[in-house]
């Protein structure tokens, strides 16, 4: 098990990529479209690929993260990080806490969404407070391990339990409605870019946790986390499509009437038995994403403020972490029933976001920050620019949209 316990960074950029955009994107993607949107799911992956792992292999050959390299180009840059952040934290959060609560509710039948959203913020802030990185490392593999089961348990299942299912064609949406789920689709699929940002943090932890920690480990590590997010993906389009393409259902923007609905159209389509794999498929994936951006979010925070601001103004983790959790709560109360809105705005400003990321984590990797001995093959940096092109692109095409 002594390859287990290397594990850390990746799992946990899983923990985190594997929420919102898996369990509610994925799904609707599946319940809309059949299995039709498979080719967006496996593109964005391939187009953010680059990105995510450059942050990776940057922060294990100079034990440096990706915010003191920003801070390199320009006080400029961690502005707009800064802001970017600000804007979309605690949407993040609240989202993520609203679609967790929800199954929670639906799965025990015990209490109400905001009772449990309550106890949701609480249990992960208890779990940072009183190991921060070193419980969330250890936290998060058995998290993603159950998560990954129980989902591929799931879907083995309901497809041994169907007697039909959509077609494999591939289909590009056309209508502006269908646009925009598209773009809101690939906005969080895998994840957000600055996750990349997030994950590089939480490796420079696991190098002070593990000196001996070498770059090969580091980056299998990040290859075995980048995987599973597409298998997982991949599972909740299937599932999605075998259980709710072409039911006539309309699906509610309320986060806990959406996980109700999931849940029971697994339910009555496959049985009662099904209820339990789906239920814990259903809020590991959310409780893994909670804690996990109930991690980053402050942490890349509090580096952010220390490299923008003086002694006397910064603020540290812990006072971004409860700044986190009351702006969460003020913002559930407020939207609660609006967890679609929520959702689209998020993504929609992650995607339109991304190729800013995706410029200054390709600049940092190929400036003077990094040895020129680890700057990216040819290939690669062709094939990364290439991914540039086509974020700018597909964000000027949803723009034109509005």
């Amino acid at each position: 098990m002594q390859w287990f316990k290397k594990l850390g960074p990746g799992i946990m950029f899983a923990g985190a990529a594997i929420g919102v955009s898996h369990l509610v994107q994925s799904t609707r993607a599946g319940a809309d479209y059949g299995f039709g949107l498979i080719w967006a799911l496996l593109l964005i992956n391939l187009i953010k690929y680059p990105f995510f792992a450059f942050g990776v292999h940057y922060t294990s050959r100079t034990s440096e993260d990706l915010l003191t390299a920003f801070s390199k180009m320009g006080r400029w840059v961690l502005v707009v990080f800064f802001m970017l952040t600000l804007c979309t934290m605690f949407t993040f959060q609240t989202a993520v806490t609203i679609v967790t609560a929800g199954i929670a509710t639906s799965l025990t039948g015990i209490g109400t969404p905001v009772l449990w959203a309550g106890l949701i913020l609480l249990a992960c802030f208890m779990i940072l407070l009183r190991g921060r990185f070193a419980v969330l490392d250890t936290v998060m593999k058995y998290v993603v391990l159950a998560l990954t089961i129980t989902t591929v348990m799931a879907l083995i299942f309901a497809w041994s339990n169907t007697t039909s299912s959509p077609s494999w064609a591939q289909t590009v949406p056309t209508t502006t409605a269908g646009i925009a789920f598209l773009i809101a689709f690939m906005g969080w699929m895998p994840a957000p870019l600055d996750l990349a940002i997030w994950q590089s943090l939480w490796a420079v932890e696991k190098k002070q946790l593990d000196p001996e920690l070498k770059s090969s480990q580091v980056r299998w590590d990040f290859n075995i986390g980048y995987a599973t997010t597409i298998i997982i993906g991949l599972s909740f389009i299937l599932l999605g499509g075998i259980v709710m393409f072409d039911q006539g259902q309309e699906f509610s923007n309320s986060g806990a009437i959406f996980a109700n609905q999931l849940i029971s159209m697994y339910t009555d389509s496959l049985g009662q038995w099904s209820k339990v794999f789906i239920g814990i498929a259903a809020f590991t994936t959310m409780f893994s994403t909670s804690l996990s951006t109930l991690d980053g979010s402050p942490r890349v925070m509090a580096k952010t403020s220390n490299l923008l601001f003086a002694p006397g103004y910064r603020i540290g983790y812990l006072a971004w972490l409860i700044i986190l959790v009351i702006g969460s709560v003020l913002v559930y109360l407020g939207l609660t029933d609006q967890m679609g809105t929520l959702i689209a705005f998020g993504t929609v400003l992650s995607f339109i976001s991304a190729p800013f990321y995706a410029i200054i984590i390709y600049r940092v990797v190929t400036g003077p920050s990094l040895d020129k001995a680890f700057h990216p093959s040819p290939l690669v940096k062709f094939l990364s620019l290439t991914a540039i092109v086509l974020l700018i692109g597909f964000s000027l095409w949803y723009l034109s949209t509005l």
